[in-house]
Order: C-alpha cells, then sequence, then structure tokens
C-alpha cells in the first residue's frame, strides 16, 4: 500500500519499508534458527540483512553450529561433508568450539538459505527434506540433493523451489 501526501504542493510517495525488509528477515531468522539460533552462532544481534550473512560467512561459523545444523536437516556427516567438499576426518578434527573457515562456512550458508526457502515452499522442513531426497524428472531422475555437490546444482534447486512456489510445474 502506498500514501500519497501533500506537502507544500510537494507530492511525496510514502512506500512501507517493512514490506520490502520483512521477507529476507524472515528468511535470516529461519537460517540462524537451523543453526541453532544466535547464541550457537555467537552471535552478538540477530543476523538483518545479507551483509550479515556476508559478515558471518568471513568470520566463519562454530563447528558446534554446524553439526545442530547436520542434526536439524537430517544429513549424515559423510553427506555434509559431500556438499562442502571437506573430508569427513577433517571435519571431525575441528574442536567443537572451533570457528569453520569462510569457504566451508558460506557452502554451510548457502545450504542453509536452501532449507529456509524449502521449507517456506512446503510449508514444513519434514515435507522439503523427503522432497530433496526424492528422484525427480526434472533432474534426470537425480535427487535434488544429489545436485548440491556444485553452485551450479544449487542453482537448479533454487530455482525449482521458485518453480514449485510459483505454481509452474516443469
Amino acid at each position: 500500500m502506498f500514501v500519497y501526501m501533500s506537502d507544500s504542493n510537494k507530492k511525496l510517495l510514502e512506500e512501507p519499508i517493512a514490506v520490502y525488509a520483512t521477507g529476507l528477515y524472515d528468511s535470516a531468522v529461519q537460517m540462524v534458527a537451523l543453526f541453532g539460533g544466535a547464541s550457537a552462532l555467537n552471535l552478538k544481534s540477530n543476523v538483518l540483512s545479507d551483509f550479515d550473512l556476508l559478515e558471518l560467512a568471513r568470520r566463519g561459523l562454530p563447528k558446534k553450529a554446524m553439526l545442530g545444523f547436520i542434526k536439524k536437516i537430517s544429513l549424515t556427516i559423510q553427506e555434509f561433508s559431500g556438499i562442502m567438499h571437506i573430508n569427513e576426518r577433517t571435519f571431525q578434527r575441528f574442536e567443537d568450539d572451533a570457528f569453520i573457515k569462510t569457504e566451508y562456512s558460506e557452502k554451510a550458508i548457502e545450504l542453509a538459505r536452501l532449507y529456509a526457502k524449502g521449507e517456506n515452499v512446503f510449508g514444513s522442513l519434514d515435507k522439503f527434506k523427503k522432497w530433496i531426497k526424492t528422484p525427480s524428472y526434472v533432474f534426470k531422475n537425480n535427487s535434488p540433493f544429489s545436485l548440491l555437490d556444485s553452485s551450479v546444482g544449487f542453482g537448479m534447486v533454487y530455482n525449482e523451489l521458485g518453480r514449485i512456489e510459483h505454481g509452474i510445474f516443469s
């Protein structure tokens, strides 16, 4: 809803900024929740923008938060390591309170963003987790999950979620 106001014969358009910010904020809150909340990520405040996510990725994520995320999305460490392109043993050697390198943290944030989007599209995390592991004709009879080892695959899955969200089935 837009409100037109006149002030000294000037027409001003006031747009409610909350309308634009709400979608990003809700998604960011969901992503932080997937990692176990702001305290699990050692954050002083909630993630409110893409710049906050960028800062979080550059700083690195605590291993403990990643382990909570893995559990929440029902992955094995082996599956998670495959997506992250990190040796399973190398990942396990990190101390629980250690911050994981930027490249792995960035990939984990990308995965959390995908799962938050999937939860929104399907209405529940459980429904999305079932869909992502189910082979699909759209992905040449591969499961969407099997494509997540590359950024191109992430894009394909994210785009398909957008089509589903808008009722465009391919």
